[in-house]
Order: structure tokens, then sequence, then C-alpha cells
């Protein structure tokens, strides 16, 4: 692997990153990373990141979870073991169907909500056993790390990081992916 060097920029606010970022932005420079101890409402936004499309998943997931109730139940109930419970007819799945809807409900949810936490797991590499790779444990308490590569440009970027209220500056070589 490579090594690429970074400039890492702390602040102690959200409010002063913020700031901070549509600043870097607005002089063209790309920031790769930013690590908080919690989410900053806006964030993505001002570091021009595309909408998530995390949503339609979820859609999808549930339609799955939806098609799956309906093909078990009428597998199960009508086709494989039919019974009279409680005088119902177990002739069809449409006679049936006002009692299956809590189930059609609850599967619809169970689908969404566990290949969800799959998907989002898988798309944020985060498996068992991964080694984390948060640059500084202060992030994970009360302090703002932002992360912007280096192309032999770091008295500009220092004067300018400074200049949006980093309280700490350092550049450091990070393994790139």
């Amino acid at each position: 692997m490579e090594s690429v060097k970074v400039i890492q920029a702390i602040y102690n606010d959200d409010d002063v990153l913020m700031a901070a970022v549509k600043k870097v932005k607005a002089e063209r420079h790309h920031i790769e990373e930013i690590y908080t101890p919690f989410p900053v409402h806006g964030l993505d936004k001002a570091m021009g990141l595309a909408p998530t499309r995390i949503a339609i998943t979820s859609f999808i997931y549930g339609c799955i979870g939806l098609i799956v109730s309906i093909w078990m139940m009428d597998y199960m109930m009508i086709s494989d073991w039919p019974q009279n419970i409680g005088g119902k007819p177990s002739f069809s799945y449409l006679e049936n169907m006002p009692a299956f809807v809590p189930i059609m409900f609850e599967l619809t949810v169970f689908f969404a909500a566990h290949l969800m936490v799959i998907t989002f797991y898988l798309r944020s590499r985060m498996w068992p056993f991964k080694k984390a790779e948060n640059p500084d444990l202060r992030t994970t308490d009360d302090h703002f790390l932002m992360e912007i590569p280096v192309h032999g440009n770091e008295k500009e970027l220092e004067n300018l990081l400074v200049e949006t209220g980093a309280v700490e500056i350092k550049i450091v070589d990070k393994e790139a992916h």
C-alpha cells in the first residue's frame, strides 16, 4: 500500500467546524474525511456529498419481506397444511387475508430492519474484528477532525486552517486504500 500525506485539523466546536468546512470548500480543497463524536446536521451538504440511496434499499427490503410473508402464509396455511382455526375457512388466501395482515406487517418491518443493518455495515466496511480507523481518540469524546490530502501545499493549507479556527494541526502519512 502506498502512503498519502494528509493534514489533520482538530476543532473543538461543531459550529466552528461547519464554518471551516464551508471556507475550505470555497477555496476548492478536497476534504477527505471528517471525524465527529456525534452527527453534525448539514455537514454532508457542506462537504458536497451526494444524497444517500439507503431509503430506497429500505423500501426494496420491505417489499421483499411483504412478498416472502405472502408466499409463506399461502404455502403454510393454505397449500401445505390447511387447518380450521376458529371456524375460519382455509380454501383460499384471500378469505384469510385479514387475519394475515399483522404477519405481513411484521415481516415487512423485520426484513427492512435486519437487511438495512447488514447493508449499513457492509457499505461502511464495518465487519467483526475490523481494526478501528479513527485517527484521534478525542473525536469520540468532544473534538472534531478534518482530513485534507496534501499535494505540496502544506503552508497554504496550514494558514487556511488556522484562519478557520483549528486548535491543532498536524501532517501525517496515511495508508491509501
